[in-house]
């Protein structure tokens, strides 16, 4: 009687999983689509600190269309506008330590000369005017009467630091920047400068400097990546990540007196963090976990973790403590949601949702979440990429895909919330961010394997991961396009000038077409850079200029034969606007659809929400056109929001 009933369990289980096609495609979940208008309002909101009483939060959001400043109450509520440029955005600093005033920075549009600002009730002060003069914010004195800054007012190129009291809002120069150097951090009481001198893009010389008696000792023994990290409360030892002796990135104590070194720290994956709170409570440690932000926080005096809030499907990415140390804020997200500011008090364990970020016109569960996978380039080598699969992909009905390559060189695609990626995937693209080899985050050899290689290998990697997308069932692998940004956008001119069979389109966001131009106009205030630069991409005034004309998309472009679309700031100081110009120019020759989008008011990225929507829009448009094509973009427009699919 038993095998009976097994019997007959097993006759229905497999008649249960013998369904036709019609039922399979049924079995896809309904979702609805969204415009890139509501997927812009997702907004883009974040905590920058906690006024002196802790009654107030300062924010920054771009809800207007670009970013201003906000405040909201510790305890929740309604984000009170603060500022109401519509022109060029604002970002919060901080609220002063004593007091209400604010910080906050802004540039002209995107051209990266950033100036320090006080807000003083309706009263607004520009703290560093000079003109074409760049500033950047370095952090409170732990006495809170001054403020710490860079600027390259005395010289373009370099970066002197400076105080400014804050009584009498007048700088004083701390450190003068030599040649070859950054300053890369103070001890509280100012006896020791951390300097950096970069070699090259991943490794550099540490040293410290003690401002009493003017000797300068190098910190580390080998060539290798150092990053000094902080400073221990009492000022006995600077802490420091490198990856002298292996691939990843740990931390090194040294000590300032005799310069004893010891390990203190390590992990499977590179330490990018490790810093303590405001009076030394809390060591607060960030880990990149296979493209990911892991935060370990101890309490110092016991060792033991510190007791964080969970958050179902989501994570904490960022916490930033109040000066006294009772309170923190939190930043909390996933691959699938935007990312939200919460407040979390530390004794009472009370947590307070700051934002909500996604647009309430978006079902989270129409979202997807990213999914990291590697795969084999040509010569074995294994990328990590990841992946975004539409939720209405379907062996029946398979989707196009595109392969996402990230900006840098030397960047890395990440596991967080992109809005973008987001759009095109629930618009039926399949998204491949690829980290080819030149990423960070995966061992310094992997990360130095593309040096003066570039056009070449790393393209490879972008085409196996082409192969592996047409290798999945669910994807229509003759229809694969490229898409990058800066160095990403690249990468993309040259799949579409080396390998111009590869890719059925190009989508590229202010890439690097002429690589001889680039290296000679690279902001001044790169100099201590600019050698390093040199030498992972060659120097453009020596023979290596041969081979960077060799790589560069500019001198190729009779060899585009796939639709291209090019996007571009006019403001951006990096990628020249006549990079995109100049390419656009060539391409066209050939007869070749080109679509050119030029923003006159945008920089290296797009941050006002109008012209997010006009970009980003248009590159569906342009994909729906030529990688879709008429009838599957026909028959796309009919499933917008209200029009489920299947």
């Amino acid at each position: 009687m038993k095998k009976l009933i097994v019997l007959c369990m097993a006759l229905v289980l497999f008649v249960a999983c013998k369904k036709t096609k019609k039922e399979e495609i049924a079995d896809v979940r309904e979702i609805q689509q969204y415009s890139i208008a509501q997927f812009m309002d997702n907004e883009n909101a974040f905590a920058n600190g906690y006024s002196s009483d802790k009654s107030n939060i300062l924010m920054t959001s771009n809800r207007s269309g670009i970013f201003n400043m906000y405040t909201t109450p510790a305890s929740g509520g309604a984000l009170t506008p603060i500022t109401k440029s519509d022109s060029a955005s604002i970002y919060g600093i901080s609220y002063f330590p004593e007091d209400d005033r604010i910080l906050f920075r802004m540039d002209g549009n995107g051209d990266e000369i950033y100036k320090i600002y006080m807000k003083d009730g309706d009263e607004i002060k520009a703290l560093t005017p000079t003109k074409d003069v760049r500033a950047l914010f370095n952090g409170w004195a732990k006495d809170g009467k001054s403020f710490y800054y860079a600027s390259n007012e005395r010289d373009p190129k370099y970066m002197d630091r400076y105080e400014m009291d804050l009584e009498t809002l007048t700088p004083k120069m701390v450190y003068q920047i030599e040649e070859g150097f950054d300053f890369a951090g103070m001890s509280e009481d100012k006896k020791y400068i951390a300097l950096l001198s970069p070699i090259n893009t991943n490794d550099s010389d540490l040293y410290v400097l003690n401002t009493e008696t003017g000797v300068k000792t190098k910190v580390n023994d080998a060539v290798s990546g150092n990053s000094p990290q902080d400073f221990s409360p009492d000022g006995t030892y600077l802490y420091y990540t490198t990856d002298d002796g292996g691939e990843f990135s740990y931390v090194m104590q040294y000590n300032l007196e005799d310069g004893t070194k010891e390990k203190v720290l390590e992990r499977e994956w590179d330490i990018n963090g490790y810093s303590f709170s405001e009076n030394g409570t809390y060591q607060i440690t960030f880990i990149n976990e296979d493209a990911k932000n892991t935060l370990e926080i101890i309490e110092v005096a016991t060792g033991k973790p510190l007791k964080l809030p969970s958050f179902e499907g989501k994570e904490i990415t960022s916490i930033s403590f109040s000066r006294d140390e009772e309170a923190a804020l939190l930043r909390v997200g996933g691959s699938h949601t935007p990312s939200d500011s919460y407040s979390y008090n530390l004794n009472t364990e009370e947590v307070v949702r700051l934002t909500e970020n996604l647009n309430d016109e978006i079902d989270q569960e129409d979202l997807v979440s990213a999914q990291v996978i590697r795969y084999k380039s040509f010569d074995g080598l294994e990328i990590p990429a990841i992946y975004y699969k539409p939720i209405q992909a379907t062996k029946e009905n398979p989707v196009p895909a595109l392969v996402w390559v990230h900006g840098g060189p030397g960047g890395q695609s990440r596991q967080g919330f992109n809005s973008t990626i987001q759009y095109l995937v629930n618009n039926g693209y399949a998204v491949l961010a690829v980290n080819n080899r030149g990423s960070s985050g995966y061992g310094k050899t992997f990360y130095k394997m593309d040096d003066q290689n570039h056009g070449d290998k790393d393209l490879k990697d972008c085409i196996a991961g082409k192969d592996w997308l047409a290798a999945q069932d669910v994807i229509d692998g003759e229809r694969i396009g490229i898409i990058g940004g800066s160095y990403g956008g690249y990468m993309t001119m040259a799949a579409l000038t080396y390998a111009p069979e590869e890719f059925a389109v190009g989508v590229n966001i202010f890439g690097v077409t002429n690589w001889l131009r680039t290296l000679k106009s690279i902001p001044p205030w790169w100099e201590s850079f600019k050698d390093a630069l040199y030498t992972e991409m060659g120097d453009p005034n020596t023979e290596d200029s041969i081979r960077l004309r060799k790589i560069s998309p500019l001198f190729h472009t009779d060899k585009v034969t796939k639709p291209l679309m090019v996007l571009q700031g006019a403001k951006d100081p990096r990628v020249l606007q006549v990079e995109s110009d100049e390419i656009v120019a060539g391409v066209k020759k050939n007869g070749v659809p080109v679509e050119y989008v030029l923003f006159e008011d945008e920089g290296h990225g797009f941050v006002k929400k109008e012209n997010q929507i006009e970009a980003y829009g248009k590159i569906k448009e342009f994909l729906d056109q030529y990688l879709k094509g008429e009838n599957q973009s026909t028959l796309d427009n009919k499933k917008i929001k209200g029009e489920s699919i299947k």
